[in-house]
């Protein structure tokens, strides 16, 4: 299951750059402005990916002495990253241009996620509170929406997309919430059950990757329910 955690990013970094070139294309950009926003889409992802296992392969994300912790500068970073890609150009055009039910069915990744994530904890690699047999319910976004996503292809549930999207960013926030009190800063669930596992390599890639693939993809969908709806 370890190959989940390099897998998923992948090819969450793989769609961001396709979705990034479809909607310059579909914007009627030139094609040449639709190559150069791709080629500076894929740049930044593989900039951000290659800095984080860097980090995280260093050891400089274990250093919890310090203050504040790397780690914590790392959270803050990307929440950072997820708003700025949502509320600049790239989110607008996103949010305008691929169809809604695809955003949606984005999110799907968080399904096998879940379940990779549950298999670590088996495994005694990460705390069982952050898993769906702890504190962790995140699983019920990733499970719902392929069917949130097929109503939304039928044109149809824009109220239901809406709704679902604002449960999907309780559960992840519920889930971030947690991952943070785990560490080692806070040891809120106890000295026997930190969360320092994504301080190392594959794992980096779940906050770095996937918790903003997954933040970042609930506020498009915000603006695309908005835009879409005009």
């Amino acid at each position: 299951m370890v190959a989940a955690f390099i897998v998923i990013p992948l090819l969450l970094a793989a769609a961001f750059v396709w979705g990034i070139a479809w909607s310059w294309q579909r914007s009627g950009a030139a094609p040449q402005v639709t190559i150069r926003a791709a080629m500076l889409a894929a740049l930044g992802v593989i900039g951000w990916m290659s800095a984080t296992w860097i980090a995280a392969q260093s050891g400089l994300l274990r250093r919890w002495d310090h203050v504040p912790p790397p780690f914590g500068l790392l959270v803050l970073a990307t929440l950072l990253v997820a708003f700025v890609i949502a509320f600049t150009t790239p989110g607008r055009r996103l949010a305008q241009f691929v169809p809604l039910w695809a955003l949606v069915a984005v999110q799907a990744f968080r399904l096998p996620l879940e379940l990779a994530m549950h298999q670590l904890a088996d495994r005694g690699i990460m705390p069982p509170q952050m898993t769906y047999t702890g504190r962790n319910f995140d699983i019920l976004t990733g499970a719902s929406a392929l069917i949130v996503a097929v109503i939304a292809a039928r044109g149809r549930g824009r109220v239901l997309v809406t709704a679902w999207n604002v449960i999907g960013l309780a559960l992840l926030t519920n889930v971030v919430v947690i991952a943070i009190l785990s560490t080692p800063t806070f040891r809120y669930f106890g000295e026997d059950r930190l969360n320092v596992f994504v301080t190392s390599t594959p794992y980096v890639w779940l906050p770095a990757l996937m918790v903003l693939a997954a933040l970042a993809g609930h506020l498009v969908i915000f603006r695309a329910v908005r835009l879409q709806s005009r």
